[in-house]
């Protein structure tokens, strides 16, 4: 892979916040230390549906100990407890206040699978704690946030690591060797696909907070509304309040392999979504049909959609991308459509002054060692060495590359919500000459649940 380049693109920005920044005074606790093969403490922050892949992956691996879980809904605390106890031979403390998490000495590390809207403020807060962060995808729930993230990450010098597992799976890193080694020659055009059908949430009416449940924990730098269930659990990713609909939650993969894929380590300038809300009369407030557009600098396009109903897939992939070049494109599945595999193309012109259209098979590329097919327990193994080197250029998922593709995220939903094409100045990370867009760049805090200006 060409990590020469992006790294070297993560130093300069590293070394431009550390410009930026060094005049400033920091109170901070004090870094955790290089820690070899020592044992890494480590807390996660949100214990159902994705909080439960953290710790079984996390409790896989040698010289961690998870010591804390956090959750603000105390009812799946006693099952969730008794599983780590039978996972790792050690009983985790609970909390349901995430300040108590930061205040304790005795943890290197949090492991963030919380809903969006909290992602940024309880990063930012780890970083200022002197705390190392596994975050969520997508890493922010705007862009500005996603900025202040990784300005904390390099002013407190944290290991700050994305949730876009996919990017150690091994067959993911063969396909990006073969294809920045020119396999498929310049690559002009990368589409992501969620074609992940979902049923309608229905309409709920407000109801009483459930016992156990802190709801005003939950909501957060939210605006406060009544307790609801479609608010709530898993489905607060359909609402704009702690949301970003299916293109920031499923589809923040692979408009980040979509990007990898491209090379591209900035912002797009033009951005053209279409979308709404189809079938369905229910409470959701996302878009269940996305078509987006982006185009960079040079004119290279990244394309994605989002299908949430019936719908067929695109050259055999429901969930994934299509990587187009030269020499021809590249069809990436997730786990359900079945790894990656290239067709070369060939493109003549006949006798008669048409053109013929050729197709060959090429490589295809898999998981071959049994030991690397789990892509979480990859992901979390190089964010624990780059803990233990304090070396954040070694991280596949660097904050810096999650706040790339979560803004992919933000504005392809800014242009569908608005209706019309986007420019975009990836300098000033605003849009240009638009202060309606501009709005949504950033969002309105509850207090005292407040992004602060200056991290």
């Amino acid at each position: 892979m060409k990590e020469l380049n992006r790294r070297g693109f993560l130093k300069k920005t590293t070394a431009a916040y550390a410009g930026v920044l060094a005049s400033q005074s920091i109170t901070t606790a004090s870094p955790v230390e290089s820690k070899a093969n020592d044992t890494i403490n480590i807390a996660v922050i949100g214990i159902r549906n994705r909080g439960r892949d953290h710790y079984r992956a996390l409790s896989k691996i040698p010289n961690v100990r998870i010591v804390a879980l956090c959750d603000i809904d105390e009812r799946f605390f006693p099952e969730t407890v008794a599983e780590v106890q039978k996972l790792t031979g050690h009983k985790p403390i609970t909390e349901t206040e995430y300040r108590k998490i930061l205040d304790n000495q005795d943890i290197d590390a949090v492991s963030i699978a919380t809903p969006n809207h909290w992602h940024a403020l309880q990063t930012i807060w780890a970083c200022q704690a002197g705390k190392d962060v596994y975050v969520e995808k997508p890493v922010s729930h705007t862009v500005e946030e996603g900025g202040k993230m990784v300005e904390a990450a390099r002013k407190y010098d944290r290991i700050v690591q994305t949730g876009t597992q996919s990017r150690s799976s091994e067959s993911t890193i063969k396909a990006f060797n073969f294809l920045q080694e020119g396999g498929l020659g310049k690559i002009y055009m990368a589409k992501g696909l969620c074609l992940k059908p979902r049923a309608s949430i229905g309409q709920t009416k407000n109801g009483s907070v459930p016992a156990g449940v802190n709801w005003d924990a939950f909501l957060g730098p939210a605006p406060y509304r009544p307790f609801n269930e479609n608010r709530f659990h898993y489905k607060w990713h359909w609402f704009w309040d702690t949301g970003n609909g299916d293109l920031g939650n499923q589809g923040i993969h692979q408009a980040d392999l979509a990007r990898w894929a491209l090379e591209k380590w900035t912002h797009p300038v033009r951005i053209h979504g279409t979308g709404n809300y189809f079938v369905f009369d229910s409470d959701q407030e996302t878009p269940n049909i996305q078509h987006l557009e982006f185009e960079y600098e040079d004119g290279t396009m990244l394309q994605f959609e989002v299908r949430g109903l019936g719908t067929n897939p695109e050259g055999d992939v429901r969930i994934g991308n299509l990587i187009y070049g030269a020499k021809g494109w590249m069809k990436m599945g997730s786990e359900d459509a079945g790894g990656v595999e290239v067709q070369f193309a060939d493109v003549e012109m006949t006798p008669t002054g048409f053109s013929s259209y050729k197709e060959q098979a090429g490589p295809s590329f898999t998981d071959d060692d049994p030991a690397k097919t789990d892509s979480v327990v990859n992901h979390y193994n190089n964010w624990l060495d780059c803990i233990r080197s304090r070396n954040q250029h070694e991280l596949r998922a660097d904050i810096l590359e999650g706040h790339l593709s979560s803004a992919l995220c933000h504005l392809g939903n800014i242009s569908t919500r608005l209706k019309r094409s986007l420019k975009f100045n990836p300098g000033t990370e605003t849009f240009i000459n638009d202060p309606e867009a501009d709005s949504y760049l950033t969002k309105a805090y509850r207090y005292p649940y407040v992004l602060p200006e200056s991290v």
